[in-house]
């Protein structure tokens, strides 16, 4: 069995965890387009070009499915992409975790990149999932950028704006960026208030693994001991997983657990 991930960068480290808990034999294949980051100020058809071009670099790998691992080439380029791969291979694209947030009760706050906040796109989630519920946008100017180039710094910034900017009785922060799921820790321990309900944090990893894995179908495992590949793409060049993504506990793990593709 082969997946492949699409991102514009990092982010999509979550996922490809996600599918290795799952599945510790599945070859990964993580195509990503880190020298045209950032992704969110382009226009929607170079966001959607771009993808399809890190689409087509993961393809030539010949997996069994595709997982668009992030939100913003969700949001503008999951059309184009089915269009070009399915039936053939099956696209799985990601979604903010609206709903399952809207489900658990209690306000919600999304974080998203300011591209996302307040788009059609995601009004359309809000609305769909999660009517007469209490939904504060958050926009995060930043911060996928500097978690996508390890920038401590730039990310304790970014969290405490975006943190400050999420009313003191939200239930559920959404993720509404992939990248953002690396530093999902940092993000809890800043939306806690002192002496209020904890707030939960929803990420769409897991959910977007378990879904690639489904439209797959059964397959048996190689063995008990199996590792699976790991081949990564950077704006079309086949190299390793970068350093910043050895930062955090996804890279470091994943680097780990695999073999070289």
């Amino acid at each position: 069995m082969k997946i492949a991930l699409m991102d514009s960068g990092i982010g999509l480290l979550a996922a490809a965890v996600a599918v290795r808990n799952l599945r510790p034999d599945a070859d990964l294949v993580l195509s990503s387009d880190p020298d045209s980051m950032p992704w969110g100020p382009r226009t929607p058809e170079d966001v959607r070009q771009r993808a399809l071009v890190a689409c087509e670099a993961a393809v030539a790998h010949r997996p069994d499915a595709l997982i668009i691992a992030c939100n913003t080439a969700s949001v503008h380029a999951l059309e184009a992409v089915r269009a070009r791969l399915e039936p053939e291979i099956p696209v799985i694209g990601t979604v903010p975790a609206i709903k399952p947030a809207a489900v658990a009760g209690g306000s919600v706050a999304i974080w998203a990149t300011p591209a996302t906040t307040g788009s059609p796109y995601q009004r359309g989630l809000i609305r769909d999932f999660a009517a007469g519920v209490e939904v504060t946008e958050v926009p995060c100017p930043g911060l996928a950028d500097a978690v996508q180039w390890a920038d401590e710094e730039g990310i304790d910034r970014a969290i405490e704006a975006a943190a400050a900017l999420t009313p003191p009785d939200v239930r559920t922060v959404v993720l509404g960026c992939t990248h953002y799921e690396l530093v999902a820790e940092r993000i809890h321990a800043a939306v806690q208030r002192p002496g209020a309900a904890p707030v939960a944090l929803l990420g769409s990893a897991g959910a977007v693994a378990a879904q690639a894995l489904r439209r797959v179908g059964e397959r048996p495992p190689a063995g008990p001991d199996a590792r699976g590949s790991l081949t990564v793409i950077l704006s079309g060049r086949t190299e390793g997983l970068p350093p910043a993504a050895l930062t955090y506990a996804e890279g470091r793990s994943l680097q780990a657990v695999s073999h070289v593709g």
